[in-house]
């Protein structure tokens, strides 16, 4: 093949790709708002187990408040914790009522653990579940139980510790019997989403 047959296939070649490119951005572009709306509206299920009074949800930037909140928490002493990501609860009127904050223990027996915690925006936890939980079955799974989860609903707390010898106040968590690990790892997930949004978005 001549010098010139070369370049004009090489030429051929680039003309497409750019095209294929802005093609396929393009194509993103388009699909990128019903892809966010369809994925909002699976996780919107869940959003409502653990804030069931939101009128609807929508999915805000926290970046910067969940990046305050992981560096700070790091030395709370609430262990291997981080939140993950926060969907805002709004009443009828589409003003915020709460948040559905997700976080992540590194600290389980059985690896990360992941909870959902719906918090208003008074502080007040509502409900969690859980995401991602592997822990021990008849130990640590116990704590995804409505009875042992149910002790975090309804509590207004700056942070909760865990206790075993009986809960006697608002902020006190009975451990799991024989699992107190995974006890202590949900308590470190709740208490970092807890502060996140008691310390960094309700300022």
């Amino acid at each position: 093949m001549s010098k010139g047959g070369f370049m004009k296939d090489a030429l051929i070649l680039f003309a497409i790709t750019v095209v294929a490119g802005a093609c396929l951005g393009g194509a993103y572009e388009i699909t990128k708002g019903p892809i966010e709306a369809a994925e909002l509206a699976a996780k919107e299920e869940a959003f409502r187990t653990v804030l069931a009074d939101a009128d609807s949800f929508k999915l805000d930037d926290y970046s910067a408040a969940i990046e305050k909140a992981n560096t700070d928490v790091a030395a709370m002493g609430f262990g291997n914790v981080q939140v993950d990501e926060c969907a805002t609860g709004l009443d009828a009127s589409g003003s915020p009522m709460g948040y559905v904050v997700t976080a992540t223990s590194g600290d389980g027996y059985g690896g990360n653990i992941t909870v959902s915690i719906g918090i208003t925006t008074q502080g007040e936890v509502k409900g969690i579940e859980f995401l991602t939980i592997g822990e021990t079955a008849g130990l640590g799974m116990n704590a995804d139980t409505p009875e042992w989860k149910g002790q975090f609903a309804d509590k207004t707390v700056e942070s909760f510790t865990v206790t075993k010898s009986g809960a006697s106040a608002d902020n006190e968590i009975d451990a799991i019997g024989g699992a107190t690990i995974t006890s202590n790892a949900v308590t470190g997930a709740v208490n970092s989403a807890l502060y996140f949004v008691n310390g960094c978005v309700n300022q």
